[in-house]
């Protein structure tokens, strides 16, 4: 028998025996995951980046409907991640998650697949000339395929992004500088792995579906999540598995219902010992749970999780912030709103991220332009590099190979330099990352309306608004934007990960993580209802919508990424009002 010194407190490995130290966790069992996060995201990927040209051309959308119906599907595939998330802290592991996902998303790529390749399951195809009558749109029992496929697929997607990122985290020690740092290495290299899945979907897989049908686009998806699942269990015996500890919706809940009620009584004597949680500005090299000094002696790494809920529950030490919530554990009244100080803490920090989470969902916005009228500028440009033409869709792969180049100089080089400046474990702050990938996306989008202007004289100048020939102009000119984007990208998907993973309650964990994924779900349905609104606001009047035309050429585009620039800039300014007022838990301590 294992002692129990040996054993990772929380932790089980696949068949739900106590996981222990030196045969689970470490960066080999994350290994695993980051080969699986290439797979999945070139799943995801080779569909999604090409999507919308799909939809014009075989569905016989109009531009601006590809483009909603992309930005829902992944919007909706991302907004799911949370049901994954809560899942894996609820009932089930990140483990379960991830394999019940992977099936369900094989089986939406299934349906897709079989309708790409079946003409009876799609609509008529029509010659689009200028002067032929417009292509009838899927509908009835076709459009229902189409859109079951989708929405199955989103939904394995959503149990994946969800699951994977945590379960990768949760294989480093937090409570020791070397598993700290694995953890960050981690989840740089889970970008740089995302990236690489992206680079062959943006390439290959494109290019399959563009030259060779996009039955085999989708088959190639299908293939590849299905080959993820034995990727994933191969490293099943390396695993340390979070035990689930019920619905962290839950203790939210009771927690902000205690409050309320214990206000509206007028509150009741504290049972607070004036201890007070001092947090800091910034990370030290503390580890990530809050350093409470409960004794002189030092718990085992396995027991400081027991430690600190030990002391909280019976000191009853409450920060100063959202101190309206500490009438919760104040007014011990019992029943079922009896709330621990842990348990007030918690929720605290939740709520305290939550503007952080909200100021991230305009980038993404910006984000989802990449896979949208992007792709749309791209179509109506030169493609050709020499002999070669380039699929529009295929455009990513200059953001894509720019992080797979800077990711691993980021963690390797910029990191290090960093800690030996600052003197801290993380060299550049959480916060510092997703504020410089805010700034980038300003740049990105005045960028983008400028390279939109100079597209649109070259049409007007050669008298081809209305023509369906490629402009005389090379694609190249989109890469600016593209490479602006990329860059914020990085910064901001591995600051946002491993922030929400590391500031969490660990019980709470893969739903902070997902709130991730779920910024990039608001960003495209944000896009989505921008466009709306644009169209709304500028066709009063008689007058044409920015955003509709008979072609790209006649729409106003580059008026709608000034106003996308306007908006990144106010919320920059959101940004920086919370994050210079956030005091990250993992620095703080309990002073009595």
């Amino acid at each position: 028998m294992e002692d129990a010194a040996e054993r990772w407190e929380g932790y089980v490995d696949w068949r739900s025996r106590p996981a222990t130290r030196g045969r689970h966790g470490g960066m080999l069992a994350a290994s695993f995951v980051l080969v699986v996060e290439v797979l999945e995201n070139l799943a995801f990927l080779a569909n999604a980046s090409n999507l919308v040209t799909y939809l014009m051309r075989f569905m016989h959308y109009s531009p601006s409907q590809s483009a909603t119906t992309v930005t829902n599907f992944m919007g909706t595939a991302f907004l799911l991640a949370l049901l994954g998330g809560f899942l894996s802290d609820a009932f089930f592991t990140t483990y379960t998650i991830y394999i019940v996902s992977a099936f369900i998303e094989f089986m939406g790529l299934v349906i897709l697949t079989v309708q790409a390749r079946t003409p009876s399951l799609m609509p008529a195809q029509c010659a689009k000339s200028p002067g032929a009558a417009p292509c009838s749109q899927v509908s009835g029992a076709k459009k229902a395929m189409l859109f079951a496929g989708l929405y199955i697929t989103a939904l394995g997607i959503g149990g994946i992004k969800g699951s994977l990122p945590s379960h990768g985290a949760e294989q480093f020690d937090e409570h020791a500088p070397r598993g700290r740092k694995g953890r960050s290495t981690f989840f740089n290299y889970f970008v740089f792995c995302l990236s690489c899945g992206a680079l062959i979907a943006v390439t290959f897989a494109v290019w399959v579906e563009d030259n060779k049908g996009w039955q085999w686009g989708f088959g190639i998806s299908t293939i590849v999540i299905l080959l993820s699942i034995p990727v994933f269990a191969a490293g099943s015996g390396l695993y340390r598995n979070k035990v689930p500890t019920g619905s962290p919706l839950t203790t939210i809940a009771k927690v902000i219902l205690a409050a309320a009620f214990a206000s509206r009584r007028g509150g009741a004597q504290s049972a607070s010992n004036g201890a007070v949680i001092d947090r800091a500005p910034s990370p030290t090299s503390s580890n990530d749970m809050k350093d409470y000094h409960v004794s002189s002696k030092q718990p085992a790494a396995g027991e400081i999780d027991t430690a600190i809920s030990a002391a909280t529950a019976t000191a009853g030490d409450l920060s100063t912030e959202l101190a309206f919530l500490n009438r919760a554990a104040e007014c011990q009244s019992g029943g079922v709103l009896a709330c621990t100080a842990q348990e007030v803490e918690d929720v605290k920090i939740v709520l305290l991220v939550l503007p952080i989470f909200f100021s991230t969902i305009m980038l993404n916005c910006c984000l989802a332009q990449l896979s949208t009228f992007s792709v749309e500028q791209a179509a109506t440009m030169d493609t050709r590099v020499g002999s070669l033409t380039v699929p529009p869709a295929s455009l990513p792969v200059f953001p894509v190979t720019f992080i797979i180049l800077l990711a691993p100089v980021y963690d390797h080089v910029i990191i290090p330099f960093a800690r030996r400046v600052t003197g801290t474990e993380m060299g550049i702050s959480h916060l510092q990352r997703i504020g410089t990938g805010l700034v980038l996306s300003i740049v990105a989008m005045a960028v983008a309306a400028v390279v939109e202007v100079k597209r649109k004289n070259v049409a007007a100048d050669n008298g081809m608004t209305d023509s369906a020939a490629p402009l005389p102009i090379s694609f190249f000119w989109i890469a600016f934007q593209y490479l602006f984007l990329g860059s914020a990208d990085l910064f901001t998907l591995a600051g946002l990960l491993e922030f929400f993973f590391s500031e969490a309650p660990s019980r709470m964990r893969s739903l902070a993580t997902s709130l991730s994924w779920a910024s990039l779900a608001l960003g495209y349905y944000l896009s989505s209802v921008l466009v709306s609104i644009v169209n709304s606001a500028t066709g009063r009047g008689g007058h044409r919508p920015w955003l509709q035309g008979a072609s790209l050429n006649h729409y106003h585009l580059e008026r709608f990424y000034w106003v996308m620039c306007v908006l990144s800039t106010l919320n920059y300014l959101f940004f920086l009002f919370w994050a210079i007022r956030y005091k990250y838990r993992n620095a703080g301590v309990t002073k009595g």
